[in-house]
This record gives C-alpha cells, structure tokens and sequence, in this order.
C-alpha cells in the first residue's frame, strides 16, 4: 500500500480489500480520464477522483487518488500502478522542466534546475498523459511551460517565525535578487560571479559558525531545502506558512491541513494528516518536515 495514502486522508486503510474496492471506485466514478497511445497497440489511461470536501472558503487545491493503466486491443483495463496526489495552485517555477521516464512502470520523475533552491529539483509527474501526447507528437521540449508543485507530507513539525523588522525583510530580498543574478552570471561563465559567489559562501560560513556557538541554528536559518533518504524526489524542508486550511476527506472525514509554503522564494502546496503534525500551525509559523515532492507541467 503506498505510504502517501495516510497523508490525503486513508490513514485507516490498512486491508487489501478495501483498497482495491477503492482503487475500482476510483476508475468507475472518477472525475478525471485522460487517454493517449503509447506508441503500441495499447491504450495508456488515467483515472483520477477528487475527495476533497467542499468547503466555500478554500477553492483550487484537490486532494485524490491517480489510478494508471492501459486499455488493451479488446478494449479491457488492466490495472499498473496508483499515486496518491495534490494539486497546487500557485505557479511554482518558470524554468525548464525535463523529464524522464521511471523504470519500472510507465511513471514519470521531472527535473528543474532553479536556482532559488539551489540543487536540481526533483519530482514525480502528476499529469503524465499530457506529456506522453507531446512526446509521442514529436513537439518536445516545449517552450513556455510553468511549472506547479505540490508535497504530502507523513510527520511535521511547526515551529514559531524569525523576528524581522521591515528592514530586514527588504535587506534580505535584495540579497537573494542579488545572489539569483549571480547565480544565473555563473551559469554563463562569468567568472567575476563565480568569484563573487565563493566569497559570499565563505562569509556566510564564518559568520554561522560564529554564531551557532550562542545561538540555536533555527534563529539563523529562516528556510532550507535539503534532499532525504535514497528517494530522489524526497525532501526536508523548512518553510514559511503563508495560507492554512483545515480540510476534511470527503469519504473518511479525516481532518488534513492543507498549507501555502514559501521555501527559498519558491511557493508549494502542501497537505499533511493533523495526526501527523505537531503543533499548531498558522501564518507566520514555519513548518519543518519531510515531503514527498509532486509536481504538474501547465502547458501553454
């Protein structure tokens, strides 16, 4: 059973039964289907339904299950895999997006250099029909895609703000324009900007390490992004809340927050089980945690 499940609200599905019960409940009564040849004579599906409950004051996000397969010639439906899935609804990134099939099964992993996180960004494909059509129709890559991510997470933890006056919010917007300038000069070769950024590395590192004698490391460290565990598309973080929702699963009314993070500059979706989180959360709070990343190509 996959172990995201708990985080969109199945914590207590634990028989093969009841999953599979499910899992046809899913293609059956599904609100979303998506077709596309797979470049032989079968047929590759998705089906995916919506359970999150409606509520008037939260609109975009969805929580819900993804059930993938194909259609063979006698027009019958064989089950390959399922994902539990969130879909954000910020625009996350404007970079490029590369992608590669997994494999074991007809799954796909992206991959986003942006440099506001500052390592290759790693993430399971939601909408993996759009993407095998432009592939099989020769038009790849595409120019102009966004790029909207999204997290579940299984443990949290939320922790209270760094102090920042209104100068040090502007300061410190100016130094990360700054050093995304610098960043993107490096790229090109420019070795004034490689200077400047080893240099900027050196003090930052000094001053920490001076610092993290008398002070505890989260009065110092405001946000980071850190891969976890041998999953390449897993991740610690530690982010700023910038929206919080309390949600329930429509079929097994289990509570789940869902919250706006804001991790490097960069902005996700994040749906966790209130199990699962200890602490309060609120805006202005940070959560600190282990996320599984997802991710959903927009084409234009």
């Amino acid at each position: 059973m996959h172990r995201y499940m708990r985080a969109i609200g199945f914590g207590r599905l634990t028989d093969r039964k009841e999953l599979q019960k499910l899992l046809t409940d899913v293609v059956v009564e599904g609100n979303e289907r998506a077709y596309t040849s797979n470049g032989e004579e079968a047929l590759l599906a998705e089906f995916c339904k919506d359970f999150t409950e409606s509520r008037e004051n939260i609109t975009g996000s969805s929580i819900g299950i993804a059930v993938c397969g194909e259609f063979d010639s006698d027009d019958k439906f064989t089950y390959d895999y399922y994902f539990p899935y969130l879909r954000g609804t910020c625009i996350s990134s404007e970079e490029d997006v590369s992608v590669e099939r997994h494999a074991a099964q007809e799954s796909y992993a992206g991959v986003c250099d942006d440099v506001r996180i500052g390592v290759s960004l790693i993430f399971y494909l939601q909408n993996i029909i759009p993407y095998v059509k432009a592939k099989n129709s020769g038009i790849l890559p595409v120019k102009g895609t966004t790029l909207t991510l999204s997290a579940l997470s299984l443990n949290g933890t939320i922790m209270m703000p760094i102090n920042k006056s209104e100068k040090d919010l502007i300061r410190n917007k100016k130094v990360s324009m700054n050093r995304s300038q610098l960043i993107n000069a490096a790229r090109r070769g420019d070795e004034d900007a490689i200077e400047s950024l080893t240099l900027d590395d050196m003090d930052t590192y000094t001053t920490i390490s001076k610092r993290i004698q008398k002070e505890d490391v989260f009065s110092l460290v405001d946000t980071y992004f850190m891969p976890y565990g041998v999953e390449c598309d897993h991740y610690s973080i530690l982010a700023e809340i910038t929206e919080c929702n309390l949600i329930k699963n429509k079929l097994t009314k289990e509570e789940l927050y869902l919250m706006t993070l804001n991790c490097n500059d960069m902005t996700f979706d994040l749906c966790i089980n209130k199990e699962d989180l200890y602490g309060e959360p609120a805006v202005g709070r940070r959560f600190k945690g282990t996320i599984w990343m997802q991710g959903y190509i927009n084409f234009p």
